[in-house]
């Protein structure tokens, strides 16, 4: 039987989106108030799917107690009340997106996570906006 599993997680991060061969104005044009110079913040919620077959003997397919953790230690711990873009080394050289924080994230947990499951993140950085990676 092959089904998929959720865990929510959340955290608070700051942010800017800046690209630095750009002059001021165009990065004001493209990014608008996420160029901010002082940073600002988002309240950032994520969801963790995992998918693949159920184990005949223990009638799971992953231990939700288990990636609750994972998810605590690698991603809530590593970005929770962080600048993403001083703090965190994977945004040294790119801007922290939505969509490249996501990825970042699906990097981090698949190094932990057995290749035998699909791993999928979704990330909500406002209550209307989200991306997800892998895309379906």
């Amino acid at each position: 039987m092959r089904i998929s599993i959720y865990r929510r997680a959340h955290f608070n991060a700051a942010h800017r989106l800046h690209t630095e061969s750009w002059s001021d104005e165009k990065n004001k044009a493209v990014y608008g108030k996420c160029n901010n110079p002082n940073y600002h913040g988002h309240n950032y919620d994520l969801e963790v799917r995992l998918s693949g077959e159920v184990d005949p003997i223990t009638g799971y397919l992953y231990d939700l107690s288990d990636l609750a953790t994972l998810i605590k230690e690698k991603i809530e711990d590593r970005y929770d009340h962080k600048n993403l873009n001083l703090d965190c080394p994977e945004f040294k050289e790119q801007n922290p997106t939505a969509e490249l924080i996501a990825y970042e994230i699906w990097k981090i947990l698949r190094n932990d996570i057995d290749m035998k499951y699909d791993l999928g993140v979704k990330l909500w950085e406002t209550p209307r906006n989200y991306v997800e990676y892998p895309a379906r």
